[in-house]
């Protein structure tokens, strides 16, 4: 099979288990949004928080890929079982951290000003979710792993799977029913803890047991922390964790800021941001599977078969850009009415998701640059970078261009303001980051 047919395949597989796990989210969105609008509102809050938090962690993880892909890569098997086994430590030290965050959110929701009628529903939402952190943040290990040796299959099922669980559930604890009373939000978070636990026992069995980990050892007694190796974690993991943290928070806070608006401004920045995280999944998934692909060659010796491989998936990954933001122009009401059925909501969903379509241009090159900097251990100058753009552009600016006007223009109060930071920001990103990706495979050297 040529090389774009690996990256495509791998990319297809990933991005069917990514929309799965995301389709958690809409279903979640949905559901919430038949609810009430409160119930949607303390939604958008609320998973902007546990999703801020998640995803800082997570990233530690996945900047793991090319670390284990480059061993493969190499044949050396047993290296990958040993390395897997360290990076439960930092696991473990993750879900600490993370579920402290969650439990205690009150300044954070105090300090953006969130509306005192919906704090107390955001901290019972997040409350319930910090139990699926743990397992969420342990089967994220898992998926990387699976990623990082090519073979994302089992991952996919498990994900698509899962997805048959979280629907009913979902609508079962949200509206209640055979004797358990409505839930709202928080019935949509413990439908997600019981799916996340779910997963990871499904996974853990899969390790145990089936023949695809054999040559890798992993399932064998943890040995003591072998703190060079948890140092190397360290150092590409931290940054891009929080360089993930940066560009996540960047949505936390537009969520937490455009609250202050009310519910429905709250209630439709849900709807595009949840379109535009269901779209960056294609993006990220081209970049999974072109950086495996990327880090295999350069751990087998071979780093112009490396740079072929990042060619092919930067010329897939801007085909599939260009084609869906002119989806998303062009169905956008439609998209706003199928989240919601308040006319209000759908109406000034449907102005924002016009400026996710060309959001997603900027999301889509960061997501590549970013994931081919990791191969070649690049992760300190991308994590600047997003610091100044997406807060300062992004977040500052679409503050003060929200609530103080900027220049000429005077404040707008609404959600357009920060959608056009953000846009803003992400298109200077779009041409940074491609500039310090050219230089870092420029000097690669083969060690």
């Amino acid at each position: 099979m040529s090389e774009r047919g690996i990256i495509a395949r791998h990319a297809g597989t990933v991005l069917a288990g990514q929309l799965a796990t995301m389709a958690f989210g809409i279903t979640d969105t949905v559901v919430a949004g038949r609810f009430s609008q409160q119930a949607l509102a303390a939604l958008s809050v609320g998973s902007a928080v546990f999703i801020t938090v998640f995803v800082a962690m997570m990233g530690i993880f996945q900047s793991l890929l090319p670390v284990w892909a480059e061993l493969h890569g190499g044949g050396r098997h047993a290296h990958v079982g040993r390395s897997v086994r360290q990076a439960l430590y930092l696991a473990g030290l993750a879900s600490v951290v993370g579920v402290i965050g969650l439990l205690y959110p009150n300044a954070l929701l105090h300090g953006t000003e969130v509306p005192p009628a919906l704090q107390e529903s955001v901290r019972n939402y997040l409350a319930v979710l910090a139990l699926a952190l743990p397992p969420a943040l342990l089967f994220r290990m898992y998926s990387t792993l699976n990623q990082s040796l090519g073979k994302p299959q089992l991952v996919t099922w498990l994900q698509l799977g899962s997805l048959l669980l979280k629907v009913p559930l979902t609508v079962w604890f949200a509206f209640g029913g055979l004797g358990l009373p409505a839930g709202g939000a928080v019935g949509c978070a413990w439908a997600t803890v019981v799916v996340n636990w779910a997963m990871l026992l499904v996974a853990a069995w899969l390790l145990r047991h089936d023949p695809l980990y054999r040559p890798y050892a992993i399932w064998r007694a943890i040995e003591r922390p072998h703190w060079p190796t948890i140092g190397q974690f360290a150092r590409l993991g931290v940054p891009a964790g929080l360089s993930i943290m940066v560009e996540v928070t960047s949505f936390t806070f537009m969520a937490l800021l455009i609250a202050r608006q009310g519910t429905l401004p709250s209630a439709a920045h849900q709807i595009a941001a949840n379109m535009a995280a269901v779209m960056y999944m294609v993006p990220l998934s081209i970049a999974i599977a072109t950086s495996a692909r990327v880090s295999f060659w350069l751990g087998a010796g071979d780093p112009k078969k490396a740079r072929a491989s990042m060619r092919t998936g930067f010329r897939i990954g801007l085909g599939m850009c260009v084609s869906l933001m002119a989806t998303v122009l062009v169905a956008r009401s439609g998209i706003a009415s199928l989240y919601s059925g308040d006319r209000q909501v759908a109406a000034l969903a449907a102005g924002l998701l016009a400026w996710v379509a060309v959001y997603h241009f900027g999301d889509t090159m960061q997501a590549l640059c970013v994931f081919m900097l990791r191969c070649y251990r690049v992760t300190v100058s991308p994590l600047l970078a997003y610091c100044l753009l997406l807060w300062g552009v992004g977040v500052v600016g679409g503050y003060r261009f929200a609530y103080h006007g900027v220049g000429p223009w005077p404040a707008q109060q609404s959600p357009d303001a920060f959608w056009m930071a953000s846009t803003t920001a992400l298109a200077l990103l779009a041409l940074i980051l491609p500039l310090i990706l050219w230089r870092a495979v420029r000097r690669y050297r083969p060690a």
